[in-house]
């Protein structure tokens, strides 16, 4: 397969290796040896409980690299996805992307309480959910990274950013890229992003539509490979069977790999918003192919991705809090 150096330059450049001009500019600065000296062993205590998690739980990494995806869209990185409902709280957790389906939230409490005990007050919820995500790709076979610490945790939520900025599986591409480039994410970021999809899973509400009513007309989306259409009918009835459980990839699905690529070259996508990728834009399709091709490629830029997303909007300084429990706010601090 042919694809021009200039796509590979692309790939690799577009996204800043390390902080966008945004943080520069609010003085929001994260940087990895944060805790090098407030709490030294922060990250080796993220990585054994992650590892622990997903010796008990193979579904858990995918979980955890959700949920920094889903808080960081949603009023930048700041644990707000974390926070149960209270007396002036409404919670993420119950909107239409996380309802049902966001998991792996008692993880991130187990880890929250031991680093509570081996340095209290000192690492926030937020970046506990950034070094997660990152260590759930590595234990799966993904790239590593460093991960630009010193977020602060929200003291509020947003359900209706929840709802309205968390890209959704029926979405058209359009609609998926604009919600990147208002997070100050672009194509190559969307792209390489949505590579996380080589690993977890997916119920059969978020597909249903294209299995028997793409467009309003009745019939099947054209874009899904007929025969795997088919075995997913099976257990993605028209009605009912709603929670039931799919592989995003079904080739690896334990795996951190570029097989998700391949399978949106072959039309075996799972989701719509998976496929369009391939379907609906020249540029993304021409990035598709290279990750296909290119497994290197696709790790190089969706380290350089995570690290652009997990720097959206953080709470520095004096703004916010440390929480010392993550599903809930530090009453004290009103």
């Amino acid at each position: 397969m042919a694809v021009s150096l200039n796509i590979l330059i692309v790939a690799l450049s577009l996204s800043p290796l390390c902080l966008s001009s945004k943080a520069y500019e609010s003085g929001s600065y994260l940087f990895p040896q944060y805790y090098d000296h407030s709490c030294p062993k922060a990250q080796e205590i993220v990585q054994s409980i992650v590892a622990k998690a997903f010796a008990q739980d193979p579904r858990m990494p995918a979980s955890l690299l959700r949920l920094h995806f889903h808080d960081c869209f949603v009023k930048g990185c700041d644990a707000s996805i974390l926070l149960d409902n209270s007396g002036t709280i409404i919670s993420e957790k119950r909107s239409n992307p996380n309802r049902n389906s966001a998991r792996g939230f008692e993880v991130i409490e187990e880890i929250k309480h031991a680093l509570e005990q081996e340095c209290p007050e000192t690492v926030s919820c937020a970046d506990i959910l950034a070094l997660a995500a990152r260590d759930s790709t590595v234990i799966t076979g993904g790239p590593s990274w460093e991960v630009p610490l010193g977020r602060r945790d929200a003291r509020g939520a947003s359900l209706s950013g929840s709802n309205n900025d968390i890209p959704a599986p029926n979405n058209t591409f359009q609609t998926i890229l604009t919600k990147f480039k208002r997070q100050g994410l672009n194509l190559v970021d969307l792209v390489s992003l949505s590579g996380s999809h080589t690993i977890g899973n997916s119920r059969c509400t978020s597909f249903r539509q294209r299995l028997y009513n793409q467009s309003g007309n009745g019939k099947p989306d054209l874009t899904l490979n007929q025969y795997y259409g088919s075995v997913l009918r099976k257990q993605c009835p028209r009605s009912g069977g709603d929670q039931n459980l799919f592989f995003l990839d079904l080739v690896t699905p334990f795996k951190f790999d570029n097989h998700y690529f391949k399978n949106l070259i072959m039309y075996k996508g799972l989701l719509s918003s998976d496929e369009v990728l391939f379907t609906k834009n020249r540029e993304s399709k021409e990035l598709v192919e290279l990750y296909a091709e290119n497994q290197e490629a696709f790790f190089e830029q969706f380290a350089k991705s995570m690290v652009k997303m997990g720097n959206i909007s953080p709470l520095t300084g004096a703004r916010g809090e440390i929480r010392r429990i993550c599903r809930r706010v530090n009453h004290a601090a009103y």
